[in-house]
């Protein structure tokens, strides 16, 4: 995460959003239709091992990355490198291909500051994307999924702004949503909500009263910025989750960012929750309209 200067704004929602996973099969009733959230999570051994298979090189953190993407199943022509600049590593880009052209963009940034080890800011949601698409990647699906780690985040946005800046804009304008991940495993998720689209915020709080998982609203402006307002000049609804508050902010961006600061159970939360989210989305963004009954006579 970018970081400014050293306040959070508090919450601007009072209310919490409520979420749980019990199953991998879930059905939630919507006004309009019956919204099916279904996905295959990985063993928390799993998501805790490739937390702590961070490096303290950037071009290193790429490498291990693309080994994680070919474990989940995410190999030869899904996956492809993105040059920036020359002295950085490459946007990471994984494509999971759907039933249709339109994408929900899952990012997260890959590269960290000199100083502490970058576990939170941003190993954390890194290393969840691949593990998110093979949870995506277990059932059919109707968007897209485009995975993608962006180098240089702490550098001012650097590799998510190439990477919106350049897409040709029939390709932006099929974007249905970006989701972004930012600074996870410091306590329970944490949603950017003044930057971040109505529809996906409300979806959120649908996926979180299924799965009864808590998130609540935390805001950040004026304290850093992070990759998805790359994608807000361009009109694509995008989401940050997060989960920093008043209280970890000071770890960010110091010594202190190590492995020993991670709460791992509301880390694995975090994955599960996100991982349902994405399901749900994909169920409900850019869903048919319900046919409209006729009246008997």
């Amino acid at each position: 995460m970018v970081s400014s200067r050293r306040t959070i704004s508090g919450p601007v929602i009072s209310r919490i959003l409520q979420l749980a996973i019990v199953a991998i099969s879930i059905f939630l009733l919507t006004c309009s239709a019956q919204v099916s959230i279904q996905f295959q999570t990985l063993d928390r051994e799993v998501i805790e091992a490739r937390l702590k298979s961070f490096s303290d090189r950037n071009d290193e953190r790429e490498k291990t990355l693309k080994q994680l993407f070919a474990q989940s199943g995410c190999r030869d022509n899904r996956l492809s490198e993105q040059k920036v600049k020359n002295a950085l590593p490459p946007n990471l880009v994984c494509v999971l291909p759907g039933e249709t052209d339109a994408v929900i963009l899952v990012g997260a940034h890959s590269d960290h500051v000199s100083r502490g080890d970058g576990v939170v800011d941003n190993w954390s949601g890194a290393s969840l994307l691949p593990s998110l698409f093979y949870s995506m990647d277990q059932q059919p699906r109707r968007h897209t999924f485009v995975f993608v780690a962006f180098t240089d985040e702490e550098g001012g946005l650097v590799g998510s702004e190439f990477y919106a800046r350049t897409l040709p804009q029939d390709q932006r304008s099929k974007i249905s949503a970006m989701v972004n991940l930012d600074t996870l495993a410091l306590g329970p998720t944490e949603v950017w909500s003044s930057h971040s689209d109505k529809v996906l915020l409300e979806a959120l709080a649908d996926t979180a009263y299924a799965m009864k998982i808590p998130v609540t609203a935390m805001n950040v402006d004026g304290a850093g910025s992070s990759d998805s307002e790359s994608f807000a000049q361009y009109n694509i609804p995008r989401i940050t989750l997060h989960s920093v508050t008043d209280a970890t902010w000071p770890i960010l961006h110091t010594a202190r960012d190590r492995m020993d600061v991670v709460k791992t159970d509301d880390y694995f939360t975090s994955y599960r929750l996100i991982a349902a989210y994405l399901s749900y989305l994909d169920s409900s963004l850019d869903a048919p309209a319900a046919p409209v009954k006729k009246a008997v006579p």
